[in-house]
Formats: C-alpha cells, sequence, structure tokens
C-alpha cells in the first residue's frame, strides 16, 4: 500500500514548539534502535510503526515523502524481527527504517523524480545500487522523499508534488533537491535517508533543516542509473548523527559493477575512522570563500564553532582556496545535464515540467561542445588548485549556506536579483566540481531559531577525516537535543 503526501500545514514558529523528548522509538538514531535491538528492549516492528505514526501525523505540514509504503515497510520490519529474535541479523542495518530519495530506482515503487512526465507504470523492477545496499543489510524502507522536478534546484517544490517545508519554520523551504530527505530524518519519519548531491543537495536541506548530510568523494557510493549531471552527481547519508551517517556509508559504499566510475571498495570501516581524534590536523577557514554576503549571524555562529576545533587540538588559521567563483562553469555543466534529462521529451510534454527547469534546458541546449569543454578545463584546474590547497591543509571549513532557510515555494530570497537557486549556493556546488567529501554539521541556530550549519571539506578520498572532525565537534557541541517538535497541521 502507498500513500502520497501534500502540505497544506499553517506555519508555525519554531519558538512556540517544544522540542521533542527522545524516548519516542521515532527520534532514536540508528545506533541506538541497533543497541535496543541486540537487547530485545524494542524491536523493528515497533520502531517502524512509530515511525510510520510519526509520517502520518507530521508530514501533512511539511510535505516530505511522496511516497508511503507501509505494508511494505511493516512486512520487512517483521522479516527483520524474526532474525533478531534467532540472533541472526541480516546486516549492519538490520531493521532499521530509511527513507529514499525518489530519484533512486526502487523495486516495487515507481521513481517519478517529482515530474509529470514519467509514466507510473513502469516497469520498476531494479534497485539502484544504494537502494540495493540497504536492502542487504536489511534496510527497513518506509518510502520515497520529495524532490524537485528531475533534482535541478537546490529548494525542494515540483509541479507533481507540490512545496516541501522546512521542519522548524513550515513557513520557509526544507532546501534541496533532497529537501524530503532532510525534512523527514529532522521529523523522525525515519532516521536514516540517501539523497543525492549535484551542487549542495545533500548539504543545502541539511544545512536549512538542521540535520547531518555527507556528500562522499565521486564514485564512493555507486550509482546507476548514469546521473545526467555526469560526475557531478554523489549520492551519500543524511541523518541525525555522524555516527549513523559513517553506518550508512559503510553499507552504501559496498561495490556493484553497473558503475563504471565507482572507486574501489573501501578497505576500512567508516565506523572505526570516523573516531580517529582531529588533534593534530591543520584546518583552513575561509569564513567566505572570496565572496561578500554572509548573513551576520550565520557568520559568527560559523566563526564560534570553527573555535571549537582549537580547542580540540587542531591547528586552525584563516586561509581561502583563491579560486574565482565557478558559477558560470557550474552552470554550462549543471544546464547541460538539465537538457540531456530532458533530451527524450516532445514538445507538448515538456510544456509539463516546472518553468524553470524549462528556462535552463533551453539555456543549456544553447551551449556549445566547445562551452562544455571549456567548463570541464575549468573544472580541472579546480581540482588541481584544491589538490595543492590541501598539501597544507587537511580540511577547509566554511560556512554551508550564507543564508538561513527564505520563504517556501522560491527559488531565490524575496527580493533577490538574481533568479537562480546557485546565486545563494555559493559553498556547495564548487565542491561537486572538484569531487571532494564535504559534509554539513549542525552549528546552531539563528534568534528565529533557524539551523545554521558548518561545511567541512576534505581531499578527495578522505571521507574519514571528514567524518571524524564532524564526529568531534559533534562530541564535543551535541546538538541531538535539538530536534523541532512534530508539526500540527
Amino acid at each position: 500500500m502507498s500513500t502520497e503526501t501534500e502540505s497544506r500545514g499553517a506555519p508555525t514558529r519554531p519558538a512556540d514548539r517544544p522540542q521533542r523528548s527522545g524516548t519516542d522509538p521515532a527520534d532514536l538514531p540508528a545506533t541506538r534502535l541497533l543497541a535496543a535491538y541486540a537487547a530485545g528492549e524494542l524491536s523493528p516492528v515497533e520502531a517502524t510503526r512509530a515511525v510510520l505514526d510519526r509520517v502520518e501525523r507530521a508530514d501533512p505540514a511539511v510535505n516530505a515523502y511522496c511516497l508511503v509504503g507501509a505494508e511494505e515497510a511493516l512486512a520487512a520490519a517483521g522479516k527483520s524481527e524474526e532474525r533478531w529474535r534467532r540472533g541472526e541479523p541480516l546486516g549492519l542495518l538490520d531493521g532499521v527504517p530509511v527513507s529514499v530519495k525518489d530519484v533512486f530506482l526502487t523495486r516495487g515503487w515507481p521513481t517519478l523524480r517529482g515530474s509529470r512526465t514519467v509514466d507510473p507504470a513502469g516497469p520498476w523492477d531494479e534497485d539502484a545500487p544504494a537502494v540495493a545496499r540497504l536492502r542487504e543489510h536489511g534496510a527497513v524502507l518506509v518510502g520515497k522523499t520529495t524532490t524537485p522536478e528531475l533534482a535541478w534546484k537546490g529548494v525542494t517544490d515540483s509541479p507533481l508534488t507540490g512545496v516541501t517545508r522546512n521542519p522548524w519554520d513550515p513557513a520557509r523551504t526544507a532546501g534541496g533537491s533532497s529537501g524530503g530527505a532532510a525534512a523527514a530524518v529532522a521529523l523522525g519519519m525515519a532516521p536514516l535517508a540517501v539523497g543525492t548531491d549535484g551542487g549542495g543537495s545533500v548539504r543545502i536541506p541539511a544545512g536549512f533543516c538542521g540535520v547531518f548530510a555527507l556528500k562522499p568523494t565521486y564514485g564512493r557510493v555507486p550509482h546507476h542509473p548514469a546521473s545526467p549531471y555526469g560526475t557531478l552527481a554523489h549520492a551519500g547519508p543524511m541523518t541525525r548523527t555522524v555516527a549513523d551517517a559513517a553506518l550508512m556509508l559503510d553499507v552504501m559504499a559496498g561495490p556493484d559493477s553497473r558503475d563504471w566510475s565507482a572507486l574501489a571498495p573501501y578497505p576500512g570501516r567508516f565506523t572505526e575512522e570516523s573516531r580517529r581524534p582531529v588533534a593534530g590536523l591543520r584546518i583552513a577557514f575561509s569564513p567566505a570563500l572570496g565572496r561578500a554576503g554572509v548573513d551576520p549571524e550565520v557568520l559568527e555562529l560559523v566563526t564560534g564553532a570553527v573555535e571549537v576545533f582549537t580547542e580540540l587540538g587542531a591547528h586552525v588559521e584563516r586561509a581561502d582556496p583563491g579560486f574565482a567563483d565557478p558559477v558560470e562553469d557550474f552552470h554550462v555543466l549543471w544546464f547541460s545535464g538539465a537538457a540531456k534529462s530532458a533530451e527524450h521529451l516532445d514538445g507538448a510534454r515538456r510544456e509539463l515540467l516546472d518553468p524553470g527547469l524549462r528556462a535552463i534546458i533551453d539555456q543549456g541546449l544553447g551551449y556549445t561542445a566547445q562551452d562544455y569543454l571549456g567548463a570541464t578545463a575549468a573544472r580541472m584546474a579546480m581540482g588541481t588548485a584544491m589538490g595543492a590547497f590541501h598539501r597544507t591543509y587537511d580540511l577547509l571549513l566554511t560556512p554551508t549556506l550564507p543564508i538561513p532557510a527564505f520563504g517556501a515555494g522560491l527559488e531565490v530570497p524575496e527580493g533577490s536579483p538574481e533568479p537562480r537557486w546557485t546565486s545563494w549556493a555559493v559553498f556547495s556546488y564548487p565542491f561537486n566540481m572538484t569531487q571532494q567529501p564535504a559534509a554539513s554539521v549542525p552549528c546552531g541556530f539563528t534568534s528565529q531559531g533557524l539551523p545554521v550549519g558548518l561545511q567541512v571539506v576534505g581531499p578527495r578520498h578522505a571521507d574519514a577525516t571528514v567524518l571524524a572532525a564532524c564526529r568531534a565537534f559533534e562530541e564535543a557541541r551535541p546538538w541531538a537535543d535539538r530536534w523541532p517538535a512534530p508539526p500540527t497541521p
């Protein structure tokens, strides 16, 4: 059985809502759920029912899910419960509820990608690599989370599923393009979510919604079918805690022959390596990546967060990588990918697309092969520059976003002179171009109660170092007691 959800909730100020107690199974992170299963204190069926109850109660106000498979989830949870009863858990995530962004193929469920141009009839008989690995490890798939059409922008609304809203203030955006995933995690509608990130799409909503997200090194999580956005697109975990993300990455980084560009299997365990100390690390802090326009409250909170790493024994100094804003080159790559994603549509079906998506498709169709190769060359030069930068610095810290969450249903803040989402996502898309691992870790709240994120960037293949830094920060400045209460529709 599946149900569709749509946001019709009235805005609720975050300061007016109490925080959740953390005693409901829907509020527990994956590591605590697994410990409770092993001890016989909680069953996967109980946890899954709690999550489904939370979805029923909270999702109408935020519109995070476009499909909920309650019967399938409870059936999977029942099988998991039997395995735990026998002392034979299937894998690292047996019985843990997880949501899947609606761009990943998921066997038995349609993958509509937020678009009215996709035929729901399918067939839907294949899992994407990340989904396949989650199933193999016993995870309970709860449903599919919302995305802007074809995952094209940094906020989440589409002609098919409507507007996805921020759990801390439903009048504001959840970010995107993995906005449904972030809102679901923040509200306890599954502790784990898998999202994609082609220009910030796990980090942006994580920053706006106050959850953790990691964009791993490109190729660390295999992807199939190949994204039309090419090697900009990464798959990664979105969670409540860093430990959950490390565990999820251990699962999703499993090999899959369908992705020709995937990295070799990782030789270690991220769950273990994420516990490494950060003392002695050389860390650069770039408050604005050489750009102006960071909100003063955001800058104050991020600067305070950076000081924590000094307290932890790292060597921190202000330093900027020095590259110019690559937005025009990113547009060439991104808009060309959008054009590729819609090349099969005839004129009538193209008219069904989000008007903003149609606009960038038209722009993408105007680029030449030389334009694309020029943008690729600029990307390579950035990668070389960042490789040199990381010979001096183990990590780079920046804000995740220059502003707090703005109005829901808008691509840019009201009054912005720029029409496209890239005008405010200036800290995220550069590191898709360079394929580096980058995470967003919650680091505080504005005076209006809106989350702010700290971005932690590492050199290629240094996913474990990024996770270790984020985990050390989380332990020094815990955020898990600051979750929004489920909003009232």
